[in-house]
């Protein structure tokens, strides 16, 4: 079974034609990445498929269920947009708490401790999210979505912010998982982490798909590097 598909997706904002008959497929352990410069529909095709908005017409299913369910989607999938941050009158702690409690996690405790190990974030874990830095609370968006191990990760730029040592780190926890069988969607525009993570990748600009494939399917023999083919890309489209 797919776990996404999108077919003839559109969706414009007054004038703006966001998306313009979008479609892909992406199957259940996939590692897949959506690439496009700033405004390109990215992070409208993701709050599409996360059930955060609704298409104007077309056909989204997530896990097999539609993207109008939204709760179900939600439930099943883990997600990290692009500039949400946690709720700024909470502590760490408490807001992966209250995370684990909308989850249903029994072993809250246990999984809690794990990712402020995994993040090193001990000692910020009961400072309020508005005084941490920028790191940490990416750090903490992460842990949020990784905490209840879902079959599906939706990711907007999920590096941001990261130093390389954290970037590292996700990226072997992304592959990690990935070999497990969760599908990783993701939107970046930090190519040599999508070359070396992605499975297949598309490039959207304008608010079309204008390829889609693995990286050596996009080169066509022409051994260029995935930063110069999206460059090239976006510079002709």
């Amino acid at each position: 079974m797919a776990a996404v598909v999108v077919m003839d997706v559109f969706k414009n904002f007054g004038d703006l034609k966001a998306l313009d008959r979008v479609s892909l497929k992406i199957r259940e352990g996939e590692f897949f990445g959506l690439l496009g410069p700033n405004g390109a529909g990215k992070t409208t095709l993701l709050r599409i498929l996360t059930g955060q908005l609704e298409q104007d017409s077309g056909e989204v299913k997530v896990l097999g269920v539609s993207s109008s369910e939204r709760l179900r989607v939600r439930e099943s999938c883990g997600i990290v947009p692009e500039s949400e941050s946690p709720p700024s009158f909470l502590t760490a702690r408490e807001f992966l708490e209250l995370v684990c409690k909308l989850r249903g996690i029994k072993d809250a405790e246990e999984r809690i401790r794990r990712w402020f190990t995994f993040f090193m974030m001990e000692e910020g874990k009961d400072v309020l999210c508005k005084d941490l830095s920028k790191g940490q609370r990416q750090k903490l968006m992460l842990s949020s979505a990784f905490i209840h191990e879902p079959r599906l990760l939706f990711l907007d730029e999920p590096f941001i912010n990261l130093d390389p040592i954290y970037q590292r780190k996700v990226r072997d926890h992304l592959d990690s998982v990935r070999r497990e069988g969760v599908t990783v969607f993701m939107c970046t525009h930090i190519m040599d982490l999508a070359e070396r993570l992605c499975e297949r990748v598309a490039v959207i600009n304008n608010g079309r798909i204008t390829v889609m494939g693995t990286i050596d399917q996009i080169r066509k023999g022409k051994g260029e590097g995935l930063e110069d083919i999206f460059i090239r890309l976006v510079e002709s489209g």
